[in-house]
């Protein structure tokens, strides 16, 4: 796999390792404040609540339909942090939900709710910026709409809202929570992905900033 070819791959690899850790800690985040979830992350709940099955388990399956995308249109998005995503982003995510629930409780009042969604999008944004920064493999859902855009040949940003707008529908067809935190997910953390990217994890990783000197 080509990713095994890039500089630093021990550094990338720890730095990825780091990042999945975090986006289990992120999404757990998500689901305790109950004000809606990213939108592939709302699906799967829907999924796991509507057959009585845990959400790690249903995201372990579905990025295993995911992952058939990328084996038949794009083997080069396939690294060792396809896997890492898949396999341990929900059991990280369920383990931290619970014990946040365990230590704190469920937040009850809006205020309370969203004094845990706030963070969540910072930790996430952070996790996302440490994990595609490191660039060694890319996560089973988020490999659909870079296939979809050089099949398709739309801007990658119209195939991720098209993906994204999909998997809101149909949980909110199977009776999904979609609220607040599905719409900061879906539109607003780009501009915290970026930041953290420049200021952290390009470091992290050893990565030049674009614009600076070597």
């Amino acid at each position: 796999m080509q990713y095994w070819k890039q500089k630093n791959m021990p550094r990338r690899v720890l730095v990825m390792l780091l990042g999945i850790v975090i986006m289990g800690i992120g999404v757990g985040m998500f689901k305790l404040a109950l004000l809606g979830n990213d939108p592939s992350t709302a699906l799967v709940i829907a999924i796991g609540d509507r057959i009585g099955v845990d959400f790690s388990l249903v995201l372990i399956v579905m990025n295993l339909l995911w992952f058939s995308v990328e084996v038949l249109f794009d083997r080069k998005l396939i690294g060792i942090g396809t896997f890492v995503n898949w396999f341990c982003v929900g059991p990280i995510a369920s383990f931290f939900e619970r014990a946040m629930r365990g230590a704190f409780g469920a937040p009850e009042a809006l205020v309370q709710k969203l004094g845990v969604m706030l963070p969540a999008i910072l930790v996430l944004s952070f996790a996302c910026a440490l994990y595609q920064t490191a660039d060694v493999g890319i996560a089973p859902y988020d490999a659909l709409s870079i296939v979809l855009s050089k099949k398709v040949k739309p801007a990658y940003f119209w195939c991720r809202i098209f993906t994204d707008s999909l998997c809101v529908v149909i949980a909110w067809a199977l009776g999904g929570l979609i609220g607040l935190g599905t719409l900061v997910c879906a539109l607003g953390l780009g501009p915290f992905i970026s930041f953290f990217t420049r200021h952290a994890a390009q470091r992290l990783v050893g990565v030049t900033p674009r614009g600076s000197n070597p």
